[in-house]
């Protein structure tokens, strides 16, 4: 794929709009008429908003059929509504059958909370992820700088795992026996694939020992 140059106008940007628009029904006609007609994704992601990950890119899926929220670190709390709002109407409406939450290694979010970064109004936002920081201090312990960014990364995954399970709208979803299956990703940007940290999830009562297997790989493998 070429690189998009810098400096477009909206006029370039509606240009290449049409431009992909005309080959998506030069592939398959029906293509729109086929996406206006519903939306049945079985997939939520929930990512970070860094423009390096496209779900449905890298995934190799076409619109309709994921439902994505993102946000600066891929955070879901009690307390947004945004976040709340979003799982509640991919599981209640669109009854999705996974979650995915997909933190990436290299995130800026992460670091910044890690290395105590001011970055302006989200330093409010990455106190959520700097309470994973000091809630799983002692598995950064035994590493340092790219790698302890990395190890963040995957530990706020998992806590948005835990997170995502505590809300009254999956524990709901489970306990009238609605399919549903949260997973742990990680994205590499240095080369395209995704890993999964093994959080993969059922049912709240999977969760403890499935992490602490992760959390003992952490102390015993030391640096990555």
């Amino acid at each position: 794929m070429a690189k998009t140059p810098t400096g477009l106008t909206a006029a370039d940007l509606f240009a290449r709009n049409r431009e992909w628009a005309a080959d998506m029904v030069k592939e398959d006609p029906d293509f729109f008429n086929d996406l206006a007609s519903q939306q049945a994704p079985e997939y939520l992601w929930i990512g970070c908003s860094d423009s390096r990950v496209p779900a449905n890119e890298l995934l190799g899926m076409a619109p309709g059929e994921l439902f994505v929220h993102r946000n600066i670190a891929n955070v879901v709390v009690h307390s947004d509504l945004n976040s709340l709002a979003v799982l509640q109407f991919a599981i209640d409406v669109l009854k999705v059958k996974h979650i995915i939450i997909c933190g990436h290694y290299g995130c800026s979010g992460v670091h910044a909370a890690l290395t105590n970064t001011r970055v302006g109004l989200a330093d409010n936002w990455l106190g959520h992820v700097r309470d994973v920081r000091d809630k799983h201090g002692k598995y950064l312990g035994n590493v340092a700088g790219k790698a302890a960014s990395d190890r963040l990364v995957e530990l706020n995954v998992a806590e948005q795992v835990i997170n995502v399970a505590q809300t009254t709208i999956v524990r709901d979803a489970w306990e009238r026996g609605q399919p549903l299956t949260i997973h742990s990703w990680v994205y590499g940007v240095h080369d395209g694939l995704l890993r999964d940290l093994g959080i993969t999830v059922s049912s709240f009562a999977e969760i403890a020992p499935k992490l602490e297997v992760v959390l003992q790989g952490y102390l015993e493998g030391g640096a990555k």
